[in-house]
């Protein structure tokens, strides 16, 4: 497992490095606007001032080693349009907690719903629970978000009085973001439980259960919801990673102060020095989210070893 560890944390750190490196020289392709506020207004001279402070102007190999120098200290320079000289970790720690109240809130909303939907789906397989829970699904999956966000949007406000603008000290401003947040992840685990569930239904284990005179739902319960929740549960702390750093276009519908709608402000905005840290962030959540994902099925099921070749049982 150890050797196992070391290598995923090799390949992962290599990876980042790749994607910073990425990133950071396709920014130096961007126009120089982005470092400079009021750039309009500025000098030839006191641009080439700035860019020599900064070290825009050294080759860009010297440049990257800088900045890999900066980042292992959690360096990630200042903001230069977005707050004027504001370290960039010092905006991204204060938007991260508003976006983990939303994302924490809607993954257990989407557990909570979404499993037993799936399961009461793969119980009455073919039957009404089953083709609604089915009609949901291919809903959410075949219109694209946006359509049925701003459908949330438009009748929360008009059935049920609620506000679009977020607002920390209203509790009802979170209804809206939260369900929007919810919903696609609901649709997807009860699309997986409920494929997971039927195929271990027509494995022999369960045919043999039926003959030793267990019922159906100790067959559910304690068997094939087990065994079909094991190769499932390794993307959830990746949905659950990814939900909690914020959702672009939903922070941005409702104005929520989080990172998802921070990266569209500095993206607008051309605060190269932001974009490049909340990639790197977005990036690093990302990598984590499958590593903890292998290592979390494996405390489901440790039959399973990671070790082996195929990660065989």
């Amino acid at each position: 497992m150890v050797k196992y560890l070391l290598k995923r944390l090799g390949r992962s750190i290599l990876t980042l490095i790749i994607i910073i490196t990425i990133v950071f020289s396709l920014l130096r392709l961007m126009p120089i606007e982005g470092y400079f506020q009021n750039f309009e207004k500025l000098t030839e001279a006191q641009i080439q001032a700035g860019l020599e402070n900064m070290g825009l102007n050294d080759p860009l190999p010297v440049q990257l080693f800088n900045f890999f120098k900066k980042a292992v200290r959690g360096d990630f320079g200042e903001s230069r349009t977005y707050m004027a000289n504001v370290p960039v970790m010092k905006i991204i720690k204060e938007k991260i907690p508003i976006s983990m109240e939303l994302g924490i809130t809607s993954i257990l909303i989407s557990m909570l719903l979404g499993l037993p939907l799936g399961i009461l789906m793969a119980r009455s397989k073919g039957k009404f629970w089953d083709k609604l829970g089915t009609g949901f699904i291919v809903f959410i999956q075949a219109v694209p978000a946006v359509v049925y966000y701003l459908f949330i949007q438009i009748f929360g406000t008009e059935w049920f009085g609620l506000g679009t603008l977020f607002d920390r000290d209203n509790l009802s401003t979170y209804i809206l973001p939260i369900l929007s947040m919810a919903i696609g992840n609901i649709a997807y685990y009860a699309m997986w439980l409920r494929r997971y569930m039927v195929d271990e239904c027509n494995k022999d284990y369960v045919r043999l259960a039926r003959a030793k005179g267990l019922t159906q739902g100790q067959i559910m319960s304690k068997h094939v919801f087990r065994n079909a929740f094991v190769p499932m549960v390794q993307y959830i702390p990746s949905s659950i990673l990814n939900t909690m750093i914020g959702s672009i276009y939903i922070e941005s519908l409702y104005s929520i102060p989080g990172m998802g709608g921070l990266l569209v402000d500095v993206i607008q905005k051309q605060d190269n020095n932001m974009i490049q840290g909340l990639v790197i962030i977005f990036a690093t959540v990302g990598i984590i989210g499958l590593i903890l994902g292998d290592f979390l099925m494996c405390i489901v099921d440790p039959r399973i070893s990671l070790t082996k070749k195929g990660g065989a049982r």
